[in-house]
Parts: structure tokens; sequence; C-alpha cells
């Protein structure tokens, strides 16, 4: 096999849960393959460096095996390696919310009628 739709790859990389919002992710541009967005129908081949934008974060790496089957999650790593630059934003990304969610604690409960009077009085509401 020298090639494979970067959808289908996308999907069995497990870097999307079903193929076709791996399709939607090429179409709105959320995918790259050497600078230049992807369709979902572009051939991806071994060696090929992509950018990937999920929601779990922003990843650039490289095509190490092809794919049309979706496996297990330890077979789908081994389709991929990542670049340290990608892997290092991405902990510095994840540690910088880690330390965000400390300055803002959540309420115990919610609020009563009368705090939330209180709230949109805050506001400028009503």
């Amino acid at each position: 096999m020298t090639g494979l739709r970067i959808d289908k790859w996308l999907w069995a990389a497990r870097f999307f849960k079903t193929r076709a919002l791996a399709a939607r992710a090429c179409e709105l541009g959320r995918i790259q393959s050497s600078h230049q967005p992807a369709k979902p129908a572009r051939e991806v081949r071994v060696g090929d460096m992509l950018q990937i934008k999920t929601d779990s974060g922003d990843f650039t790496v490289e095509v190490l095996l092809l794919n049309e089957v979706r496996g297990p999650a330890s077979v789908a790593q081994t389709m991929y390696r990542e670049t340290e630059e990608s892997r290092e934003l991405r902990q510095k990304i994840a540690q910088e919310h880690k330390a965000n969610r400390n300055f803002s604690p959540a309420p115990q409960n919610r609020p009563s009628k009368r705090d939330r009077r209180k709230i949109i009085q805050f506001r400028g509401g009503r």
C-alpha cells in the first residue's frame, strides 16, 4: 500500500472517533499536510508530516505506518511519531490550564434565588 486517504488514517490512528469527524476536520482546515490544508481524499504516505488540530490539542506528527483498520490504541500509537516541539508545547499548555484552574474555584452549589438577584444586579441587569 503506497497511500491511504487522510481521513481514514486519522480515524485509524485514533485522532478522531469517527471517520466523518476526521473528514469534517479536513474540510474546516484543521488538518495540514506539508503546510497545505488537506482535503479528506488526499493521500497520506509514510514519512509525511501532518499538523492536526483537535479538541485535545495541536499535534505535529510524522506518519510511520499506514493502516485502514482501526485497532487498539497501542497499535494506533505506533502509526505516527509526534515531534518533541509539539509534545512540549502541549504539556506547557496543559500546565497553564491546570494553574489557571486554581485561581477560580468552582462554587460548592448552585446560587440561591437571592444570590442570583445579587449577581444580576452586580452585572447591571434589570
